[in-house]
């Protein structure tokens, strides 16, 4: 919840951010996946980390450093500052996930169809922050300023870790070694990758900076490869791509995310920048978002039960798609109404999607490497986010707000159509988690 609650009002933000801190849209890109990119590049260890010093004494240290960076961040005094406390908040961010899912797995191991529903209700929580995110973040910003909506961060983090004491310890596995070369080539590489799209439309694309990091991005995963396939305790074992299920989990969580996160950015500054929304109103305009994603998770273990795990992604990536198509026709001057079709689809197709697909990546491995998994499902979701920005703000950036919302729109259609069809395809024989 709390990790969803910061990327929901932030995107409120940006506009205000824009004004306040004298942002370009590269810096706004910059202070959304400087948290993302943070967060997905650290996920894997952070699962390593679990296993190896317990699911509850990861947790407590990423709430309690969330805290901490929540301060910096309302603290900071210049877009450089706020950046630099996003990304330390995307560290602590990623110790909690993996974490929490391996708490989750653990008590529900022996029981699928409720595995199911609870993975269903801890997907469903991050809705439930968006939904606080979108109202409360909306009136924040209008009575009490930008840096209120990272100091609200201090009585949830407060709480959770007094709740959160409370728990019994998980077993843990000394002998898990974190391997530090392949999470170094990770940062780099995706920092490398995000950096070289998000400074194309400010540098231009023949320049050597992004030639360079672009070629920075590639050698890193050429070396992440021939690291992880020689490394005693690799931090992604190539070995699970061998499984189908597996893989295709990756793939659908990657679509949905890239194009959900590319939705926020876009219409928080359609919506406010074009529209002449308030920051209010746009948070009121995000509700439906949350609400159909919080009623699509829960229907998404009746779905898994009824109908497999097949039918739950193709079904949610193509729901979603089609609500792209839809927002592709967005045109100057629309009504709320005519975009509200688009703001139940999106959120409802991945609501069906990613438990889905959790549930798939969570029972395709070893119940020693539950924490892996998780990590790799949520790290995979959070580099389809900081991909998704940084694509938006490329797209948005050569097109302007009409020509670069339907490339959006565009993108997002074909990623979620192959993700839909990879899964009617290959998970005939899958069973639902």
């Amino acid at each position: 919840m709390i990790v969803q609650l910061d990327v929901t009002i932030v995107n409120l933000a940006l506009p205000t951010l824009a004004a306040d801190l004298r942002s370009d849209l590269a810096g706004l890109q910059w202070v959304m996946d400087a948290y993302t990119l943070l967060f997905a590049s650290l996920l894997l260890s952070a699962g390593a980390l679990s296993d190896r010093i317990g699911a509850r004494r990861s947790f407590l240290l990423g709430l309690g450093g969330f805290l901490l960076a929540s301060i910096a961040c309302g603290l900071a005094g210049n877009v450089a500052q706020l950046v630099a406390a996003r990304a330390l908040q995307g560290v602590f961010a990623a110790l909690l996930v993996p974490s929490s899912l391996v708490l989750l797995n653990h008590a529900f191991a022996h029981d699928p169809p409720r595995r199911a529903r609870a993975l269903a209700v801890w997907t469903a929580s991050g809705a439930a922050a968006a939904t606080l995110g979108s109202v409360a973040g909306g009136a924040l910003l209008q009575t009490l300023g930008w840096r209120s909506i990272f100091l609200v961060n201090l009585p949830i983090c407060a709480a959770g870790i007094a709740l959160v004491w409370r728990l019994a310890e998980t077993r843990r596995r000394p002998e898990r070694a974190l391997d530090l070369a392949g999470q170094l080539l990770a940062v780099v590489g995706l920092a490398a990758l995000i950096a070289a799209i998000i400074e194309t439309p400010r540098l231009g694309a023949s320049d050597p900076l992004v030639w360079s990091a672009a070629a920075l991005a590639v050698v890193c995963a050429l070396a992440f490869i021939a690291v992880e396939s020689r490394a005693a305790q690799p931090l992604l074992p190539p070995r699970l791509f061998a499984r189908p299920r597996f893989s295709l989990a990756l793939l659908s969580a990657l679509a949905v995310s890239l194009a959900y996160y590319s939705l926020l950015f876009a219409m928080s500054l359609y919506l406010q920048q074009f529209a002449g929304y308030t920051a209010l109103q746009a948070g009121l305009a995000y509700l439906p978002l949350a609400a159909a994603f919080i009623a699509a998770n829960l229907l998404s273990a009746r779905v898994l039960t009824r109908h497999g795990v097949r039918t739950a992604i193709a079904l949610g990536s193509a729901v979603c798609a089609a609500g792209f198509a839809w927002l592709s026709r967005l045109a100057p001057g629309d009504s709320y109404l005519w975009i509200l079709p688009a703001f139940l689809a999106i959120p409802a197709g991945m609501g069906l999607a990613m438990p889905a697909a959790t549930g798939l990546i969570l029972s395709s491995v070893e119940r020693e490497q539950s924490g892996t998994a998780a990590a790799a499902i949520n790290a995979v979701r959070q580099t389809g986010a900081a991909l998704g920005v940084a694509l938006c703000g490329l797209l948005l950036a050569g097109g302007g707000p009409g020509a670069g919302m339907r490339t959006v729109c565009y993108v997002a259609i074909a990623a979620l159509l192959v993700s839909a069809a990879l899964a009617w395809a290959c998970l005939r024989e899958a069973p639902s988690p």
